[in-house]
């Protein structure tokens, strides 16, 4: 039996891929996840052998569901499922650990093959994304991920930078992740001061253009 975990904002979506994927024989979607962190939670909870994660998720990211999925289950493979296709984002997510990488568009043909080939600890990129990567090392650019900032930033300061570019207050985060006020105005302020904003609207810009929120 192969075990799949399904993260994605959209109800409709993860009704739509679950139908998909349980037309496979011996296929089963243990857990579904509506937003990063309950991605993590399922993943360490049902030990699933793929998790398909959308990368523009809410409260925690694909990238950064990614990199906490492979340290606290590295047994389970993760196929990014996502609508982007820049190079850089690419690398980030191979780099947080991903096995395998898949656009949206490309879904109805390619969703089976990807799961199939990530659940054998196999690599798979759908066409386009191929095209990219290749060309990346064709072009002779590092196959080391591209610092964009946030890299500078602790696992928790990126979660909370995530959730106040979201529009969370420092009190609204305090109270979801468990942490005091003051221990939020202190992360803000790392954020800040490492990635050189000067204010709340410079945290949104720097999430949107970095992919980690949907503009």
């Amino acid at each position: 039996m192969l075990r799949i975990l399904l993260a994605d904002d959209h109800e409709i979506v993860r009704r739509g891929l679950k139908e998909l994927l349980e037309e496979q024989a011996g296929w089963t979607v243990c857990a579904e996840a509506a937003n990063g962190r309950e991605a993590v939670e399922r993943a360490i909870q049902s030990r699933p052998q793929v998790a398909v994660l959308d990368f523009s998720m809410p409260e925690l990211n694909g990238l950064e569901a990614t990199r906490r999925i492979r340290q606290a289950a590295p047994e389970t493979e993760v196929l990014i499922f996502t609508m982007h296709e820049s190079e850089e984002l690419i690398r980030e997510v191979l780099a947080a650990g991903a096995r395998g990488y898949v656009l949206k568009s490309d879904a109805t043909r390619q969703l089976i093959p990807a799961v199939e080939s990530v659940s054998r600890h196999m690599p798979y990129f759908s066409g386009r994304v191929s095209a990219v990567v290749l060309d990346g090392f064709l072009k002779g650019r590092s196959t080391q991920p591209v610092a964009l900032g946030a890299e500078r930033l602790t696992s928790r300061e990126r979660e909370i930078m995530q959730l106040l570019a979201e529009g969370n207050s420092n009190k609204a985060i305090a109270s979801r992740l468990d942490l005091s006020v003051k221990t939020v105005e202190t992360h803000r302020a790392a954020i800040m001061r490492k990635l050189e904003l000067n204010s709340l609207a410079e945290i949104v810009r720097f999430a949107v253009r970095n992919h980690i929120i949907q503009p």
